[in-house]
């Protein structure tokens, strides 16, 4: 019996120094913001108090047809305070070589995309963008995407809620029960 007390009590001990609960933020989710394909503003504030599904994106990736899949999430969730929202990057293997207008065809004639999608942009890195500069910083390493369709849940405080690796496809339980957690 002193042992499992000892144990449960190292266990809760490293989960006090994990990096999501030394998390400041200073800033939240809500405090970033996109430019779509066409060049318009996408506030990340116009989303408060909903869930924010962001995923960096390519066309020529081997995980590309996971957008099919985040266009049946954000079908099926959008009236429950989901958003879902693609970031086209170029990082992994060049396989976003496209510009804006390349992308948004793309997307909208092989997979029927409405949800919104933002210009080309540097997700990991110095040069990142800021919004994945304050994941990593908030969240630790596992919030810095290692390939393409990673995946950030933003919780409707506006903080990161989980992080899914390109492996994890939207349509899985995994996935779509974290989703389903956060919005009750």
């Amino acid at each position: 019996m002193i042992n499992k007390i000892k144990y449960f009590i190292l266990i809760m001990f490293m989960f006090s120094f994990s990096s999501n609960s030394l998390a400041k933020y200073d800033k939240l989710a809500y405090d970033f913001s996109f430019n779509d394909l066409d060049g318009t503003p996408l506030k990340l504030s116009s989303f408060k108090n909903r869930i924010i599904v962001v995923v960096n994106v390519a066309s020529q990736c081997g995980f590309t047809n996971q957008y099919k899949d985040l266009q049946t999430v954000w079908e099926k969730y959008q009236s429950k305070k989901l958003v879902v929202i693609g970031v086209p990057s170029n990082d992994f293997g060049n396989q976003e070589p496209g510009n804006s207008n390349e992308i948004k065809t793309f997307c909208e004639a092989k997979f029927g995309i409405t949800f919104p999608i933002t210009e080309k942009i540097k997700v990991k890195g110095d040069n990142a963008h800021p919004f994945y500069i304050w994941a990593k910083k908030n969240y630790g390493n596992s919030a810095v995407p290692k390939w393409n369709f990673y995946k950030i849940i933003i919780g409707k405080d506006g903080k990161i809620a989980k992080t899914f690796t390109s492996m994890t496809n939207p349509s899985s339980k995994k996935f779509t029960s974290s989703i389903e957690e956060l919005i009750k």
